[in-house]
């Protein structure tokens, strides 16, 4: 049994240069590519054309039309359907989406397919019909016209992405990456989305809006010779470390070692600190039946209560939330700290 079959929406006409080729290619990177080292067999990638012939692309003197082997009539065989993007003109001019799509899109999630949209794409399915009365967001610069035009939607502009069950939509560009990657680690698993991330040169945290269940986990690229200490400080988040210590393991003043480390991971060291806390936390609550207050001991939050102040804050669930996204606990003991973070 494959990790499920995901079929894109390729728009019918992509213009060049443009953000709707980049958010294309993300879940043909995440989903298209076989990691048989990771999940064997990977996720069955369709590429679903809309139907509308090259020639009546109205980007067609200065942009790209893309042959697939299935059509929007594959949608509703699919246990995941994506749109990527929908054209310029649907969202900037209002243009009428073409209705074979949100008729597919309508009758893939009426057959139970996991509905996804990247940046514009969440016009499509608003347009279905799928994202009224749920909260949904796109990127920051259409918000305001998919409130306006779908009043019904709870538009958020805040976060990267939306996880609403067996309805997502994220913001434009990378969080689009975030979300793919997320639908992973619902799949799969923490430690499969994780390897599949570090392959992906995925940074460690983006600063901005915070968005449910963001992966933390994957270290930014080190240049500074950081990467022993981080490594040691990683297997020890269950006891007090303080930028002394790191410091100290690093054989450099307190001072270079903020400025290196800030330099290399966009952080400081003390939010680097929580930020492994918080990944050590979320790989215990996917993997174990351990109580809340364990957890926090065994990350390094300390007690319970302060585990939900900083999941809430930061993840933007609760603990006990976010465990019952991930049904997969089913351990009473916690895996070594090495498997959580190698």
């Amino acid at each position: 049994m494959s990790a499920g079959s995901v079929a894109v929406v390729v728009p019918e006409g992509i213009e060049v240069p443009s953000w709707d080729l980049y958010e294309l290619s993300i879940p043909c990177t995440v989903f298209g590519k076989p990691q048989p080292d990771l999940a064997d067999p990977w996720y069955d990638l369709r590429l679903c054309g809309t139907g509308e012939r090259p020639e009546s692309n109205p980007a067609a003197e200065f942009g790209l039309a893309l042959r697939t082997r299935y059509g929007l009539d594959d949608l509703a065989g699919a246990d995941t359907v994506i749109v990527s993007s929908v054209p310029d003109a649907c969202v900037e001019d209002g243009k009428p989406l073409p209705q074979g799509l949100v008729t597919a899109l309508r009758r893939a999630h009426d057959a139970g397919a996991r509905m996804v949209s990247l940046c514009t794409g969440a016009f499509a399915l608003a347009e279905a019909g799928l994202l009224d009365g749920r909260r949904a967001t796109a990127h920051w610069m259409h918000t305001a016209q998919l409130a306006e035009r779908y009043p019904k939607i709870r538009v958020d502009d805040s976060v990267l992405y939306v996880d609403d069950g067996d309805v997502l939509t994220s913001a434009g560009l990378t969080a689009g990456l975030d979300l793919c990657l997320h639908l992973v680690r619902r799949d799969l698993g923490a430690h499969v989305a994780n390897q599949l991330a570090r392959r992906m040169v995925v940074p460690a945290h983006r600063p901005g809006g915070q968005a449910q269940f963001i992966d933390l986990s994957v270290p930014a690229t080190d240049d500074e010779g950081l990467g022993p200490v981080l490594e040691w400080a990683r297997v020890r988040l269950d006891r007090p470390l303080t930028v002394e210590d790191l410091a100290r393991r690093a054989a450099m003043s307190s001072r270079t070692f903020y400025r290196r480390l800030q330099a290399a991971t966009g952080t400081t060291p003390l939010q680097w600190l929580l930020n492994q806390r918080l990944v050590r936390a979320q790989g215990l609550l996917e993997s174990t039946n351990l109580p809340i207050e364990k957890v926090g001991e065994l990350s390094g939050l300390g007690t319970a209560n302060n585990l939900r102040h900083h999941f809430l804050k930061q993840v933007g669930v609760s603990p006990g939330d976010y465990r019952r996204a991930f049904p997969r606990a089913t351990s009473e003991s916690p895996p070594p700290f090495e498997e959580q973070t190698r």
